[in-house]
Order: C-alpha cells, then sequence, then structure tokens
C-alpha cells in the first residue's frame, strides 16, 4: 500500500446517466482503498460546484499529494477552476468508459477529461491523465504510477541531504548549485562539517556506539569488533546517526577520501552501508545528486536499498557492463551465496570495507545528472547476471537492454556522471513520469 495522501474528487451532471456514474465511483473508492494509506473524499457524485466549492472548504486544512479529478460524467470548466483556485497539488485527470454503444451517450467523460486537461494546461497546474475503469489492471497500474510520483515530487521538497564534507580535489560532478537544486528539484542541503565529526566521535564510549556494532553484526560475516578501524566505523555511523536524526535529513552524501583515512584512520565505506542498509541512502565522494538519485530510487521501489557504483568494465560477450565501488554496499544487496564479507579497501588496505558480488535480478539505473543546460535524468533497464565477483570491493556485472557498445558510446558523449544508482525494481515508468512533472530532459536506454 503506497503511503500517500490523495483527495478524490468524483465529479458529474445530473443531465448524464448518474446511476453508472454512482457505481463507477463506488468502484473507484474500493480500489483506492487497496491502493494507498489516506482518502478523502466525499459520499456521493459532487454534481455543482457550490458542492465541490463547500467539501474544498472542508479539507482546507489538508494537505494532499494528489488530487483525483474523476469525471464520471461530463463536466464543464467550472469545476476544476474551482480546484485550482482553492488547491496547489497535482492533478490525476480520469475519464472512464462509456458503458454502452449505441444509442444514449449515456457518461460523456472522456470529453470531460479533455475539457479538464486542457483548462488545467492553460493554467498551467500540473496534472496527469489517465483513461479506463476501476476494474481494469491496466488502469491500475497507470495510477499507481501516478500517485507514486506525485508522492515523489512532493517527497522531494522536503528532503534533506545532509552534506559531510566537500567532494575530493577534481570531483566537479560530486557538487552542485545549492539554490538552483532548491528551486528546481526541491531539496535541501543540510552542511556537517567532516573533521568536528571525527573529533567528536572519537569522545563516544563502546557502550554508546555498541549497538551500530550489532546492526553490523547481523549481516556481515568476518567481522572483527576488537578491531579499530572497526570501533572507528562504529563511533561515526552513531554520530552521525544521532545527528540526521535531530535534524531530520533522509540522505547522506559523504566525502570519504582522503580524510577517513588520514584522519580517522578507517575506511568510510561501512558507514555508507550501513546507513543505506536502514534506509538512509547514503553517496560516497561527497556526491550530492547521487544521494538524491539513491533516494529517488529507494523511494519508487518501495524502499528497496540502491546502489551507487562506476561503469569500470564492458563485456561484449554478455553485452553487459560492470558496475563496482571500493566497498560501499548496503547488506542486503550481496549474493545469497556469499552474504555480506568484511574487507579492506583495495587500494587503502584499511577497513572496514564491504567485500562482495552483488546478487542477480532485474534492476534499473538512473542518475539526476546536470549538465551545461541544467538538471537531466539518466533511465536505463538491465539485468544483474548471477556472476561471480568481477572485482575486490562491491561491483556487479549488468546486462543491458540496447547494444553495450552503442550505450557506451552514447553515455559518453551525452557525458554523463560517473556515478550510477543502481536498484533491484522495474520502476522506469514512474521515472519517466517523474521526468515529465519535474519538466526535465530525460534520456531512456529501453528497449
Amino acid at each position: 500500500m503506497l503511503n500517500t495522501s490523495i483527495l478524490y474528487l468524483p465529479i458529474g451532471r445530473k443531465t448524464f446517466d448518474l446511476e453508472t456514474a454512482e457505481q463507477y465511483r463506488k468502484d473507484t473508492v474500493h480500489m483506492l482503498e487497496g491502493m494507498v494509506k489516506d482518502i478523502y473524499t466525499s459520499e456521493n457524485i459532487i454534481t455543482s460546484p457550490e458542492e465541490l466549492n463547500a467539501l474544498l472548504d472542508q479539507f482546507k486544512d489538508k494537505q494532499f499529494d494528489s488530487i483525483i479529478y474523476q469525471s464520471t460524467t461530463f463536466a464543464d470548466g467550472e469545476f476544476p477552476y474551482a480546484v485550482i483556485q482553492k488547491r496547489k497539488e497535482p492533478i490525476v485527470v480520469w475519464s472512464v468508459r462509456e458503458p454502452s454503444v449505441g444509442g444514449r451517450l449515456r457518461l460523456n467523460s472522456l470529453t470531460g477529461g479533455n475539457a479538464t486537461s486542457n483548462l488545467l494546461k492553460v493554467h498551467r497546474h500540473p496534472y496527469s491523465f489517465v483513461f479506463g475503469n476501476p476494474s481494469e489492471e491496466t488502469l491500475q497500474q497507470k495510477m499507481l504510477v501516478e500517485l507514486k510520483v506525485n508522492y515523489m515530487v512532493n517527497s522531494l521538497k522536503q528532503l534533506k541531504v545532509g552534506v559531510i564534507g566537500e567532494h575530493p580535489p577534481g570531483f566537479f560532478f560530486s557538487d552542485t548549485n545549492e539554490e538552483k537544486l532548491k528551486e528546481e528539484i526541491g531539496v535541501s542541503l543540510k552542511k556537517i562539517e567532516l573533521l568536528k565529526a571525527f573529533e567528536e566521535c572519537k569522545k563516544l564510549t563502546e557502550e554508546e556506539y555498541s549497538s551500530a556494532l550489532e546492526l553490523a553484526e547481523k549481516h556481515v560475516m568476518g567481522l572483527n569488533k576488537t578491531d579499530q578501524t572497526v570501533q572507528r566505523f562504529a563511533q561515526f555511523y552513531t554520530y552521525v546517526e544521532k545527528y540526521i536524526e535531530s535534524e531530520e535529513i533522509k540522505a547522506l552524501a559523504i566525502r570519504c577520501w582522503p580524510d577517513f583515512f588520514n584522519e580517522l584512520g578507517a575506511a568510510a565505506c561501512s558507514t555508507l552501508s550501513q546507513f543505506t542498509e536502514y534506509g538512509v541512502v547514503s553517496a560516497c565522494e561527497s556526491d550530492i545528486n547521487g544521494s538524491i538519485s539513491m533516494y529517488i530510487l529507494q523511494e519508487l521501489s518501495n524502499g528497496s536499498a540502491p546502489y551507487l557504483g562506476d561503469l569500470v568494465h564492458v563485456n561484449e560477450e554478455n553485452n553487459s557492463v560492470v558496475f563496482w565501488h571500493c566497498g560501499a554496499g548496503a547488506y542486503s544487496l550481496a549474493r545469497p551465496s556469499t552474504g555480506a564479507q568484511a574487507g579492506v579497501h583495495p587500494n587503502r588496505k584499511m577497513g572496514l570495507t564491504m567485500e562482495f558480488g552483488l546478487k542477480a535480478g532485474g534492476v534499473t539505473i538512473f542518475r539526476l545528472s546536470e549538465d551545461a543546460d541544467g538538471y537531466r535524468l539518466l533511465v536505463m533497464k538491465g539485468e544483474a547476471l548471477d556472476v561471480e565477483q568481477p572485482f575486490s570491493g562491491t561491483s556487479v556485472e549488468v546486462a543491458l537492454q540496447g547494444d553495450v557498445q552503442e550505450t557506451l558510446y552514447s553515455l559518453m558523449e551525452s557525458g554523463y556522471e560517473p556515478h550510477y544508482a543502481i536498484v533491484y525494481a522495474d520502476v522506469t515508468e514512474e521515472l519517466l513520469s517523474l521526468g515529465k512533472r519535474l519538466g526535465l530532459r530525460t534520456e531512456y536506454y529501453g528497449a
């Protein structure tokens, strides 16, 4: 069930077949009750602008992620105009099918939806359109996509990304324009001083950081709790956890090198892995847009842990590429045959890192990207292969839908950033719809 709040407005005129329209209304309420958490609506079809205004006034203090405007019959522009005078939420315009063909046009719902869409477009009010009856699976899936996207847009407006330290030298793609990000995507940033976090976390006692160790011990094989790098991980994780809870931060972008090695004496990978496992997505190398990309995938996939990796290898034989990083990855992403293993950084030879190949399954590859013309979205589909761990650290080989060579050259010519977010779910429809809602250029590498 989608954790979203909606206002359902069944609109109709008495000059049409209200008996049939009323059955559509009841069927719609039944459908929505099984789909979303909170529904607010009227007990009958709304047949006049006066009734509509009274209902809108009744809910004036409520906030919704979406408004569903259903043309149970034809109704003129007075109705949607009344809605946008009082509400700013995105509207899903819904037309149902005619119950019969031949003789009287009993509902004329499609014309009602057409007129409503026209009015909303003219007034630049955000909307989408769906067509079909409540019993139709295709309609239900389309509705679910639109409601998830509206929830996502609203969620981004409330998202605070904790940025712990500036990006490493030369990693310009990890940065973003804070003002522009807030204006166009809705996301705000909360800067956290990295060296202060190091100083403060070292003061934590074993009693204070033991719960972080216990969480890791449940999932990570070969964990040595007496190793100093493991203790440093637990201290830093505990300090940041308390801070982000107080600030309501839901995503992190962390500067991992060289500071973690030089100042804390440990790798950042384990901190990133554990936060992502437990719902606070975390991007290394202080990649802000990478963190937001992970957050979007997590939310659209109903909480599945995402992965962030570099594109490091091409395998023409499998029409595949390998995504890799030094040792960060949510524990649940590990191949079942190996599980998440404790490791050391492949270059610095310092723990604590994750050491595993990712599990097999269908994936969506995604990036909130930024080039000279502004923000854009990259959307791809693939199949994570059941193969041995390609490289030390964490890595996954993904078979692509399009030709791997053509895809590779296109990505490079388009100048996408080297960090790609991946989730084990097909959320391509949602991402394409999100691009439309945000008004962003969207490039889809589908079949």
